[in-house]
Formats: C-alpha cells, structure tokens, sequence
C-alpha cells in the first residue's frame, strides 16, 4: 500500500468519526467529560432556578400592588378605622395591610386604658406606632426580597462559570490534537463544541438574570416606598386624632 493510500485511509476514518459525532444539545452533554458535565449542569440549575424566582416575583409584586390598590380605596374611602382595622386583620397576608395591623394593634394597646393626657406621653405614644409599624415594613421586605441574592448571585458569576467550561473544552481540543498528531476539524470538533456550549449556557443564565434583577430591584423599591408613604400618612392621621381629642378636652374643660 502506497504511502498516500494510508493518508487517504486515515483521512477517511476521521472523516468517518467525525460523521458519528452528535452536536445536538443532548449529543454534546453526553459526550462532555465530567468537569464540563458540572459546569453545563450548574449553568442549567441556575437559569432554571432564576425563571422560577423570576416568575414567582412577578406574580408577587402584581398581586402585591393590586391588593395594595384596593386596600388604599378602603382607607380613603372614609371607613372608621377600628372597623377597618376588624375586616382586615384577619385577612390573608399582606405587607401593607400587616403595616397597617401593626400600627393599630400598638394604638389599641396603648390607649386601651385612654388617650395620654400629657404632651410627653402622645409624643411616645406616636413614636412606638410609627415605630412598630417601621419593624413591620422591614419585615416584610426582608421576605419580599427573598430569592434577589441568588439572581445578582448568577448574574454575576455565570458568565464566568461558562468561561471556565469554555477553557476546559478548548483545554481537550489542544489535547486531542497532541494525541492524535492531527489538527484536522473531526480531532478539534468535539472540545470547542463544548466550549462553545458551555459559553452559550453562561450568557443564556447571566443575560436574563442581571435584567430581572434590575427589573424587580426598581419595583420592590417602589413597593417599599409605597409602604413608606402609607405610615407616614397613617401617622398623620393619628396626630390629627391626638389633636382633635385634645382640643375636645380643652373645651369641655
């Protein structure tokens, strides 16, 4: 056999293996060695898992934010507030009506015996409403801010996890053509496939993630204010009470 038979014979199997090679998603999964397997299936873990925080967020900060809606027409709409105050404190949980419920339930308890006759006692009086009403805010954005670590987390970090996957293939590619002596496509393919995926994989988990972090950081930030204006106007409301049973005290007297 001539030496340019045996080239053309060598040629063809490769070409032959590289035929049998499957790129499709699965096929390069498969064909992964173990270090590449872990990156793709972390990359894989964290999207998911980033889809699910995402979509949990948004179907929480909708509901949040109507029933908030609805809340607020209730308060403005001229209803007593101890009336309103039975309605809702056993209503499902809400970071605006538990505010609401907290700031109450210090006023019920501290006037329970009457209204403070000296100025000292309804400034304190003021201060530990308006402050059970801030624990309760912070509360309630402490679990409404659940899950946001983990999307800056991967937003961050996967695009650097998929580099790893990405030097770790291109790492095989040189190594197979070391062992093969052949730097032909079918020796190289399989490893920069595998870069290639695990690189798409990190932009694919990073991408959506940094958005909704920006996306839902602006909207829990709206959120909170909301619930910093709805104490502030709360807290007025009861220095208006304060002042107007004080000066009903004045005139009797």
């Amino acid at each position: 056999m001539s030496s340019s038979t045996a080239v053309s014979s060598v040629q063809n199997a490769v070409l032959s293996g590289t035929h049998n090679l499957d790129f499709s998603v699965f096929g390069m999964f498969m064909q992964a060695d173990i270090i590449v397997k872990i990156v793709i299936a972390m990359l894989i873990f964290a999207s998911v898992w980033s889809w699910t925080i995402m979509l949990a967020k948004k179907i929480t900060l909708t509901n949040l934010n109507r029933r908030a809606g609805r809340f607020e027409d209730a308060f403005w709409s001229g209803e007593a507030l101890d009336k309103l105050y039975e309605r809702v404190k056993k209503s499902s949980s809400d970071p605006l009506l538990n505010t609401f419920v907290a700031g109450m339930d210090e006023w019920k308890t501290a006037t329970s015996t009457g209204l403070p006759s000296s100025q000292p006692l309804q400034a304190g009086l003021q201060q530990r409403v308006e402050r059970a009403m801030s624990l309760s805010i912070g509360r309630e954005m402490n679990n409404l801010e659940r899950g946001m670590t983990f999307l800056a987390s991967v937003g961050s970090t996967a695009t650097f996890i998929g580099l790893f996957g990405t030097v770790w293939g291109i790492m095989n590619s040189f190594t197979a053509i070391a062992g093969a002596n052949n730097t032909s496509l079918a020796v190289v393919a399989p490893g920069i496939a595998e870069a290639v995926f695990a690189t798409a994989l990190g932009l694919v988990a990073a991408i959506p993630a940094v958005v909704a972090f920006n996306v839902f950081s602006t909207s829990i930030n709206r959120y909170a204010d909301r619930l910093d204006a709805f104490s502030s106007e709360f807290m007025t409301i009861l220095s208006r009470h304060i002042d107007s049973r004080e000066n009903r005290g004045k005139k009797v007297a």
